[in-house]
């Protein structure tokens, strides 16, 4: 009798364990969905991320922006100089010749006869050594690593400056052919409320 009590028990529970298994599967399945729905999306960027892609979309400067730039970016004080193509090219497109500044000063910048690529920039009797160095803004740039002098020419304008002493020494600084593109630019100035960048100046990331 008890033996089929226990039987008759065993068989009832059986059934109704699995009943009970039921609902649990249900729940498991459908918090799975979710799940899977969030894993089939992309995640999101993080601000590094998009900051990174910021950086490599290419944005124009303006001039005023790259002169105070250049200003400030240290010279290298490394005096043992190899110019690389790139730095060549850069020194294809330095102006030469007598350059006249504001108040009175001039500038003779001269191309060293035994060493392409550099230039001798001198100012009343004080002459620097110079050569090109790759800018952040794209605009030519040439140091003399020993003075701690740098000569920046931008589309319409150059400046040099002692950042050694912390001095510019001759500004607006104007070849020829910076003095037609100031031309151009009265003329025809830019639509837009900025400075348009200069044509020579390249997009960085």
């Amino acid at each position: 009798m008890k033996k089929l009590l226990l039987a008759t028990l065993i068989a009832c529970a059986v059934p109704m364990a699995a009943m009970a298994q039921e609902p649990a599967k249900a729940k498991t399945a459908a918090a799975a969905k979710p799940a899977a729905k969030a894993a089939a999306k992309p995640a999101a960027k993080s601000t590094t991320a998009r900051a990174t892609e910021h950086r490599k979309t290419p944005s124009r400067i303006t001039r005023s922006a790259a002169k105070a730039v250049e200003e400030v970016t240290p010279i290298d004080t490394d005096t043992d100089v190899t110019l690389s193509p790139e730095d060549l090219e850069i020194a294809g497109r330095v102006y030469t010749g007598a350059i006249r500044c504001e108040l009175g000063a001039n500038v003779q910048v001269t191309a060293d006869e035994k060493r392409p690529g550099f230039f001798n920039v001198q100012i009343q009797r004080t002459r620097y050594r110079m050569h090109p160095v790759a800018s952040r803004t794209g605009a030519i740039r040439l140091e003399d690593p020993r003075a701690g002098a740098l000569w920046l020419q931008l589309g319409n304008k150059s400046m040099l400056m002692n950042q050694k002493l912390g001095e510019r020494l001759a500004d607006e600084c104007q070849s020829p052919q910076q003095t037609a593109m100031a031309e151009e630019i009265k003329k025809n100035p830019p639509k837009s409320l900025f400075e348009a960048a200069d044509p020579a100046m390249k997009n960085t990331p």
